[in-house]
C-alpha cells in the first residue's frame, strides 16, 4: 500500500457508471416487479453499496476509508440499465474505487437476477464520470 499518513485529510467525491445490456422483454419484467428474485433495482442498490463499503477486502491494496456517502442511482433505458454509483469521504486518499466497485456490482446483481431469462446480458461501459478532491483536483471524462 502507499503510505499515506503525512497528507492532509480533504473532502473526495467520485462517480463512476457501468451499463447492463438486457432484452426489452427482461426490462419489461423489471418494471412490472415480475422477476421472481424479487426487486431487481433495489436489490442491486443495496449490493453496490455494501460492495463500495468492502472494497478494501476485494482489491488489495486498496485503503480502508471511512465513506460519509454512497448511492446508486438506475435510469432504465429501451436497450438496458445505465447505473451511476457516487462515493463521498473526507479522507487522505480519493473514493474511485469505491465508486467504481459499486457500479459494477451493481450491475453484476441485475446480471445474476436476470440470467435465468437469457444468456447473451452484457455488461459495459464501467468507468469513471468524475473526481474531485485530493492533489489531482478535479477530474471529468
Amino acid at each position: 500500500m502507499i503510505d499515506v499518513g503525512e497528507k492532509a485529510d480533504t473532502k473526495r467525491t467520485a462517480r463512476a457508471q457501468a451499463y447492463i445490456k438486457l432484452s426489452p422483454e427482461i426490462i419489461r419484467l423489471i418494471q412490472a416487479g415480475q422477476l421472481p428474485k424479487g426487486n431487481v433495482l433495489e436489490a442491486a442498490r443495496f449490493a453496490g453499496i455494501l460492495a463500495a463499503k468492502n472494497t478494501a477486502g476485494l482489491i488489495p491494496l486498496c485503503h480502508n476509508l471511512p465513506l460519509n456517502f454512497v448511492g446508486v442511482e438506475f435510469k432504465i433505458e429501451n436497450a438496458g440499465i445505465l447505473i451511476t454509483a457516487e462515493a463521498r469521504c473526507t479522507g487522505k486518499t480519493g473514493v474511485e474505487m469505491e465508486a467504481l466497485v459499486a457500479a459494477s456490482t451493481a450491475a453484476l446483481t441485475i446480471y445474476d437476477m436476470c440470467k435465468m431469462f437469457a444468456q447473451d446480458l452484457e455488461i459495459r461501459d464501467i468507468f469513471l464520470l468524475e473526481k474531485l478532491g485530493g492533489k489531482s483536483g478535479h477530474y471529468q471524462r
